[in-house]
């Protein structure tokens, strides 16, 4: 991977097998409009036929907006576009089988959304990829496994040691391992949302909590190894309790990557998710409340953005070479203001950052933000 100099980081090229698919094909008739308001998510069609299917999202409302589509339990997600600004559209690209699922819109950003059930009826297309890039999209999924599985197996080493230290009290080295520790559940961040349960249980804010919900994970012991002024410490049975459910909830991901298979929309939307949180939460300064370390946050997502595009790139370059080239150019751009702010090992904290420095910071992650906007499209049709 270009630009990323970081330990526990594989290129695409370094990465092999497991599996995936796509459809190559799709229609103006399976492309499907959605409106969302303050108060609504008006889906043009309730149902739709399997295969490539295309959400035109268009926020109406005067909130930041996002439209996921679920799987039936309401916890999985196929797909999601978030922070749809107010008159704006953003398109999602699926490749989806036959089944029931939901649609939603979450006005705001927060809460479960607005929701309504969807159905993909069996049109008998085969969702497997086909034609000259083929072999190409089966490689690119097979790669993208290997990666997700590996960085999976790498988080739970490393939270093991994270615990250790923060059970015996050994504050400083555990403040020491936090972020580089968490850096590669961001690097795989859109496959653990899409389990649904997991996430709000490793990586919720504090500022998400909704009234009554219990609050673990990450960011829980953030706080308390950063304490703001009047925070009561937790006690060593808290500690212990916490610790517990992290580890736990750290081995059940892997368990549930472990023969994880993938398809090319699923990567390309991966990336474009990635590049999402680094817009809404790593370079607003917002993930990382009190540790302030949002920019090693920042460099995981990038990583992960880029192994999925590397992992395309063959086949981008075969369909659209301009596209190709521009994400790999706008790729090195963001990787270099990026760079611009390291210290030893990992980054300068996001309170050392100066206006003008997150200013440009923003404006790299802009500039790829559109074209990487088109990938899936560019891989699956």
């Amino acid at each position: 991977m270009k630009g990323a100099s970081l330990p526990g980081v594989l290129t695409a090229g370094a990465l092999v097998a497991l599996a995936g698919c796509t459809s190559n094909e799709t229609t103006a008739d399976n492309a499907i409009a959605v409106t969302s308001s303050d108060t609504a998510c008006e889906v043009s069609s309730g149902q739709a036929p399997s295969g490539t299917l295309t959400f035109n999202v268009t926020n109406a409302g005067a909130q930041v907006t996002e439209f996921y589509l679920l799987a039936e339990d309401g916890l999985r997600i196929l797909g999601e576009v978030e922070n749809i600004g107010p008159g704006l559209r953003r398109d999602l690209v699926l490749a989806v089988p036959p089944g029931k699922y939901l649609t939603a819109c979450k006005p705001g950003m927060t809460g479960d959304g607005i929701r309504a059930e969807f159905t993909i009826t069996d049109s008998g297309a085969d969702l497997a990829a086909t034609g000259q890039f083929a072999e190409q999209i089966q490689q690119a999924a097979d790669t993208y496994a290997f990666y997700v599985k590996d960085q999976a197996e790498q988080l739970v080493a490393d939270t093991d040691d994270f615990v250790e230290a923060y059970l015996a009290g050994d504050d400083d080295r555990a403040r020491a391992l936090y972020a580089p520790t968490r850096m590669h559940w961001e690097r795989i961040e859109p496959v653990a949302e899409s389990f649904g349960d997991l996430d709000p249980k490793l990586d919720l804010r504090e500022a998400d909590l909704e009234e009554g919900q219990d609050w673990t994970g990450w960011h829980r012991i953030e706080k308390d190894l950063w304490p703001p002024v009047d925070y009561r410490p937790m006690s060593p049975a808290q500690r212990q309790k916490i610790s517990k459910l992290l580890v736990a909830d750290t081995a059940t991901l892997l368990s549930r990557v472990a023969d994880q298979t993938y398809r090319a929309d699923q990567l390309g939307n991966g990336a474009k998710e990635l590049l999402d949180e680094v817009a809404t939460g790593k370079v607003t300064g917002e993930e990382e409340a009190w540790s302030h370390t949002d920019l090693w946050d920042f460099q995981a997502n990038v990583d992960g953005a880029r192994v999925a595009f590397d992992a395309l790139a063959p086949v981008v370059q075969g369909k659209d070479p301009e596209l190709a080239q521009m994400l790999e150019s706008r790729f090195d751009d963001v990787q270099a203001a990026l760079d611009q702010h390291r210290k030893g090992d990992g980054f300068v904290l996001y309170t050392d950052l100066s206006p003008n420095q997150v200013k440009r910071l923003a404006a790299s992650v802009d500039a790829l933000a559109e074209p990487l906007s088109q990938l899936t499209a560019t891989v699956v049709t």
